[in-house]
């Protein structure tokens, strides 16, 4: 079982059909197959051998898709690299892992510097761009046209695939390592759970860095469909490309299904080619959801729960829940059901199995489960202990098999899609020195599904303005794991063992919120 199975699939079966749109770039399989193989002869000639981490820092692209199954043709790992993080936090994932290799286009080569200034694993970097070649670089194209066209490695099932990192509950990332079997039981799970049509046209308009974004270039190339690729998203540019293209499926967050539904141009966009749409990766409010089913009444739609650790999808409500005359089941507030390759089962803090409708903490046992944390042996094993991922959220199992997912266990925040760890980011406000405590956590938001929050308490006579807090901030984080509001409060609760209760000052703000997570 390789990832590259899809690819000869394609190349077998339909090598002139298209398989590629980026702009004015347009590939077939053929062209795509040797494109891949060209580069994967590069990156030996650059030294990559077989497990050898490779970097990816780009905006969407044709080009991304290349690096994707070029690195893994080659026998190496890919370690697609967060676009919204820092140079420090992208240094620290390119030495953890011994990230040689590093691609990077124009949007973000301002961030080299920094990133070379941090790292003392990185030694080659790969230029993608239009721009003057930069000084210490090597040109992509170059690269391509001078390699020879290699035959696929063909690794091992439980070969390592893809190393991706996610924000640590200590402030430090954690390598998420998946195997070959990982990355394509989970597609292929997700793709049993809600089937698609073979050979449609998708639009792939979130980030691919992620999970959900790589998984849905390997899950659409299982199906031989066409990706069409935006470089990042923008409304207008979204609704442009589906009524241009005829684009009949595409993953959402709700802050982009939001942002569609806003745009003063939607109604007047023909969009009935959309036959599936997708959505996941943060809370979504049921109005929100009945609002771009009565909009989109062509479109099947389809949610989906997960995250990196289990190669993005392990439970998902089919399209035949939210049809109307199930809407009213009370299923649409759940996460779905469990996919054909996933088991999941709720625990209680023993471990100890609890019975349907009593919350405790989801486990999962599949296929799709991690290998483990790269690197990081104490935290693999407490995550996995007894054989079962340990997700660190609270739900519950229903009497008809539906998972509830009702709350977090780890300060996990979801914002836009994007994951935020409150450690991370107490860690940094605590180095101002005018700070003494502080608690930072998830709220809802209507537009990001939660946002994050913080409570921040002064030592006495020290003051600070919510606009020097983020300014602090960005300097060491990202600037979507910055506070987006701030209170400063006069006391914070705490426990008798002084321990700070975070519970409790974040439950005033979900007292009326009858779905959490999504």
């Amino acid at each position: 079982m390789n990832i590259t199975q899809a690819l000869h699939k394609a190349l077998r079966e339909c090598p002139d059909a298209l398989a590629v749109v980026d702009g004015t770039s347009r590939q077939t399989w053929r062209e795509l197959g040797k494109q891949v193989a060209r580069l994967a002869g590069g990156l030996q000639g650059l030294g990559m051998q077989p497990g050898d981490r490779v970097g990816m820092l780009a905006a969407n692209s044709h080009h991304y898709i290349e690096y994707l199954y070029a690195v893994i043709w080659g026998g190496g790992v890919v370690n697609p690299v967060n676009v919204r993080w820092s140079a420090k936090e992208i240094a620290y994932s390119l030495d953890d892992c011994e990230t040689r290799i590093l691609f990077i286009d124009d949007t973000f080569l301002h961030l080299l510097p920094g990133i070379r200034e941090n790292s003392s694993a990185l030694e080659t970097v790969v230029f993608i761009g239009k721009e003057a070649l930069p000084e210490g670089t090597i040109s992509f194209n170059k690269l391509v046209s001078t390699a020879p066209e290699i035959a696929d490695v063909r690794r091992h099932s439980e070969d390592l695939a893809a190393i991706l990192y996610t924000g640590g509950t200590t402030g430090q990332p954690k390598g998420v390592m998946l195997s070959h079997t990982n990355c394509v039981m989970g597609a292929v799970g997700a793709s049993l759970a809600a089937p698609r049509p073979p050979r449609q046209v998708g639009l792939h308009a979130a980030p691919l860095f992620h999970v959900a974004g790589m998984q849905s270039v390997f899950g659409m190339s299982m199906r031989l469909g066409t990706h069409i690729i935006l470089r990042g998203f923008e409304p207008a540019k979204v609704l442009e490309t589906i009524e241009q293209h005829r684009i009949a499926e595409i993953f959402l967050v709700p802050t982009m299904l939001r942002m569609l539904l806003d745009y003063p141009d939607f109604k007047t966009r023909d969009l009935s080619s959309l036959r599936s749409i997708r959505y996941g990766a943060s809370p979504i409010d049921l109005t929100l959801l009945e609002r771009a089913m009565k909009e989109l009444p062509g479109a099947e739609f389809s949610q989906a729960y997960g995250m990196t650790e289990l190669a993005a999808t392990v439970t998902v409500l089919p399209p035949s829940y939210h049809s109307p005359e199930n809407r009213e089941s009370g299923k649409l507030k759940s996460a779905g059901i469990p996919t054909t390759v996933a088991e999941i089962r709720i625990v209680d803090p023993a471990d100890k199995e609890l019975p349907n409708n009593q919350v405790g903490e989801i486990t999962v046992r599949g296929p799709m489960v991690m290998q483990g944390y790269w690197n990081k042996p104490g935290q693999t094993a407490e995550a996995l202990r007894g054989g079962w991922m340990h997700t660190g959220d609270a739900g519950f199992m229903d009497n008809d098999g539906f998972l509830h997912v009702v709350d977090r266990i780890k300060d996990m925040i979801v914002s836009g899609g994007e994951n935020v760890y409150s450690a991370e980011v107490e860690n940094t406000i605590l180095k101002l020195p005018q700070v003494e405590l502080c608690a930072v956590f998830g709220i809802p938001d209507e537009r990001w599904g939660e946002r994050v929050h913080a409570a921040i308490k002064l030592r006495p006579g020290e003051d600070l303005t919510e606009e020097e807090l983020v300014s602090h901030c960005k300097d060491y984080i990202a600037g979507y794991k910055c506070p987006r509001s701030i209170e400063f409060v006069d006391e914070m609760p705490m426990s008798g063992a002084g321990k700070l209760l975070k519970f409790k000052m974040r439950e005033q703000y979900w007292q009326n919120e009858t779905r959490r997570v999504s």
